[in-house]
């Protein structure tokens, strides 16, 4: 996405989710944030391991992000694995809704970014991988390896 677009800042990345999940759609999402969290993404202390997303009442909310304190920001600080609440439009949500109604459908983070100046986050609709899907990933992942290597020969 950031080689598209060169006005986008990747902060974090969720490279465990294209392992264990099969990413479906991909939707992005504004986040509510405070400042001291978006003065410490801006550092780059931002982390989606364990993270997911869910649907409540209508609305969006991420669970399990991680994003570091800031330091300089004294009793004003934020609490690190907060609830965040993500921006999407009404009928983006319904439609989000109604697919993960299907079975197997998890709604994931899989990169947050800033777009513009304003923090974003990508969410994708995915389907859990069975262990042999797995294996089959690692086994495609060597291959390409094994031929890229051959090449540079």
């Amino acid at each position: 996405m950031a080689k598209d677009n060169p006005g986008i800042k990747i902060i974090a990345k969720n490279k465990k989710a294209f392992f264990q999940y099969e990413i479906v759609e991909k939707i992005e999402a504004g986040m509510v944030l405070t400042g001291s969290e978006v003065k410490s993404l801006r550092d780059g202390h931002g982390s989606l391991a364990d993270s997911y997303a869910v649907i409540k009442s209508g609305e969006v909310f991420l669970h399990h992000a991680h994003i570091a304190q800031y330091p300089p920001a004294t009793y004003t600080n934020h609490e690190p694995r907060r609830t965040r609440k993500l921006l999407l439009h009404a009928r983006e949500i319904d439609k989000l809704e109604g697919k993960l109604k299907q079975k197997g459908l998890t709604l994931i983070p899989t990169m947050i970014y800033f777009k513009k100046g304003k923090a974003k986050v990508e969410l994708a609709l995915g389907k859990g991988k069975q262990k042999f899907d797995k294996r089959e990933s690692i086994k495609r992942r060597e291959t390409n390896r094994t031929i890229a290597r051959m090449m540079k020969r």
